[in-house]
């Protein structure tokens, strides 16, 4: 009874290690984003007008939200009544989102020497996935209208992506009209090998 019991708090205590990637049947976990311009949360890209008086800013977030369904697997050999759901590598895929944070500034007195951020801004985001070659997988685009000067928004992406089907590059654009259009561009892997290799090394056949 000892050794069963001690077998199952070692299956349960390797099912909470991995929680932030597993959960519940047919679910999706957060994968880390990937920022452009890389670094934190105030790192931006920027241009200014021709005439020099106001200044968008922007930053993008891709959020790849590998999904995968679960399977019910049997218990470890000491605790073969505790039975546990696992997720199955062979449902892996991601579901791509995207984030983008802007900044509009307008020069007084002295351009670009003395800015103010305030009002409120029609903004225009979008974002292009392509393959390598250049192919269109996916693209989103959302008009905000009368948004602050600075803010961020996320635009829930609705194509799946396979897994391992090699580097793609997202072309990404934050428009504020009458100012212009800034631009970026960010490229991820879509390797899910960091997934498999978890999901085997804690919820493989136990021994």
């Amino acid at each position: 009874m000892k050794r069963t019991r001690i077998a199952a708090l070692a299956v349960a205590t390797a099912a909470a290690a991995l929680a932030p990637v597993l959960g519940q049947a047919a679910i999706a976990a957060q994968a880390p984003y990937v920022q452009d311009p890389a670094g934190g949360e105030k790192d931006m890209r920027s241009m200014w007008t021709k005439d020099e008086m106001h200044k968008v800013e922007g930053q993008f977030r891709l959020y790849p939200g590998v999904q995968y369904k679960t399977v019910t697997r049997p218990g470890h050999p000491d605790a073969p009544d505790y039975e546990r759901r696992g997720a199955d590598p062979k449902t892996l895929a991601w579901l791509p989102s995207y984030e983008f944070a802007w900044s509009v500034s307008d020069s007084t007195v002295v351009k670009k020497a003395v800015t103010v951020k305030e009002g409120t801004h029609p903004i225009v985001v979008r974002a292009v996935l392509r393959t390598a070659r250049g192919a269109e997988v996916a693209q989103v685009r959302k008009e905000l209208g009368g948004k602050p000067a600075t803010g961020r928004e996320k635009v829930a992406g609705d194509k799946r992506i396979a897994c391992d089907t090699g580097e793609y590059t997202v072309e990404w654009s934050v428009t504020r009209s009458g100012y212009g259009t800034l631009t970026g561009t960010l490229r991820w892997n879509s390797s899910c090998e960091q997934y498999r290799t978890a999901f085997a090394a804690n919820h493989g056949q136990q021994r």
